[in-house]
């Protein structure tokens, strides 16, 4: 049976819950991965410091959604209202996406902090989105349909691209560039409405005790979960190993566009190319990490997708051309959706009856947390060592691009970490495989 088959057996709830993912990825392959960050650093800033600001955007980003998603988790679960705040979240970054169209060459601090409130609802409401996994789902079903999202997500960024890729290479100039932008967030907002209306919450609000409010209350249920954490040590170890192999992850995919266009001198319509082609292998890896999942076990499953990335990262520093690049993206895109994907799957599999939100919110706080020290470093690595080079006489392409090399070796040193702590970590679905 393929994906289309699944997609067609699954019930209304699954549907809508793909294609939420299907709207999301959109944001991210256009705005993260193909044309804003690459216009954002080449048109709006220009040099080695594009790359630097672009790290502290997804820093700042990163770190306001480390700081909040814990305490909404839990108000979330405590008074069963996701989707309420899954709404919220989805758009606000709707509005700041459409506003992306007004950031032009010299406003930096516009397209900062539009971007950084784009972000910050997409990230934020990762955390609701993953948090109904285990309400649509069964346990032994629950990998599948995780993997069944991310491939049909995939599939959401590829389709945004390829409307998108004529238009950039027929039009020139930056208005197209900004339009799609506009397009981008119609198109996510359009995908997400049946999830609104086709998924129901399974969980029922709790009576908030006398003298209380959520915020209160949500401050004493995350407190009261970390200090069950003792209780939960498997789920802690592999916290731990996910905030450092995400690091690679996101720093991989916030700058890609950036490798792309400083080391090769990929135009727009390349970079959006190279993306589709990298979406293409997210949709087949996000697919075959469901299937290796139900079969071997995800935490095996996980090691293979993180020793993959591993190698196309390595791949990446010593690649001489743009065929190469276009090679270890698609093995990149084969891998990065398998890490993604299993990591949300085993949360649900680790999360108490009740909790999934706020465990998905604990979650959240490990991933953007160390999602603010990858990229913020990657930028200062990048930027600074560019200036260095310079300052020893290199020209200043080839410092910048020496710069990014260096980089780029980071982000293998957080995979191959990542690995080593996540080599320790029980597989709690062991009991789901089929035989």
């Amino acid at each position: 049976m393929n994906i289309f088959q699944k997609l067609k057996a699954s019930n209304k709830e699954h549907l809508a819950w793909y294609l939420y993912d299907f709207g999301n990825s959109a944001y991210a392959a256009v705005v993260l991965l193909a044309v804003y960050s690459a216009y954002f650093k080449g048109e709006v800033v220009g040099g080695a410091e594009g790359s630097r600001l672009w790290g502290i955007s997804v820093g700042i980003a990163m770190l306001v959604v480390a700081l909040t998603t814990p305490i909404l988790g839990a108000i979330a679960d405590f008074s069963a209202s996701k989707k309420r705040f899954l709404l919220l979240a989805s758009s606000m970054t709707w509005i700041f996406t459409g506003l992306l169209f007004f950031v032009q060459k010299g406003n930096i601090i516009m397209g900062m902090v539009f971007f950084i409130l784009a972000e910050i609802g997409y990230r934020g409401g990762q955390v609701f989105y993953n948090s109904l996994l285990p309400e649509i789902a069964e346990p032994e079903e629950m990998g599948r349909v995780s993997g069944n999202a991310w491939a049909i997500g995939s599939l959401g960024g590829i389709l945004c691209l390829l409307i998108l890729l004529p238009l950039i290479i027929s039009i020139k100039g930056t208005l197209i560039i900004r339009l799609s932008l506009v397009f981008t967030a119609v198109y996510f907002a359009i995908a997400a409405i049946p999830t609104f209306f086709w998924i129901k919450e399974k969980a029922q609000p709790k009576q908030l005790p006398e003298g209380k409010n959520y915020l209160t209350v949500g401050f004493s249920q995350l407190i009261d979960t970390i200090k069950s954490l003792g209780g939960y040590k498997d789920f802690v170890r592999f916290m731990i190993a996910f905030l450092i192999y995400n690091d690679g992850i996101l720093m991989a995919l916030d700058f890609a566009a950036i490798i792309g266009a400083v080391l090769f001198g990929m135009k727009q319509e390349q970079i959006i190319i190279f993306m589709i082609v990298v979406q293409v292998t997210s949709a087949i890896g996000a697919w075959a990490a469901g299937v290796a999942g139900n079969k071997i076990g995800y935490k095996h499953t996980l090691i293979i997708s993180l020793a993959l990335m591993i190698v196309a990262v390595t791949g990446m520093i010593f690649a001489k051309n743009q065929t190469h690049f276009y090679i270890i993206g698609a093995l990149a895109g084969l891998a990065l959706t398998g890490v993604q994907s299993i990591s949300r799957t085993l949360i649900g599999y680790f999360a108490p009856k009740g909790k999934s939100a706020e465990f998905y919110g604990l979650f959240a706080v490990t991933g953007r947390t160390s999602s603010f020290i990858g990229p913020t470093l990657y930028g200062f690595l990048a930027a600074q060592t560019a200036w260095w080079f310079e300052a020893q006489g290199m020209a200043t392409l080839l410092a910048e691009q020496n710069g990014q090399r260096i980089a780029i070796g980071s982000i293998a040193i957080f995979l191959i970490v990542g690995l080593l702590v996540l080599l320790k970590v029980p597989d709690p679905t062991k009991k789901y495989l089929k035989p």
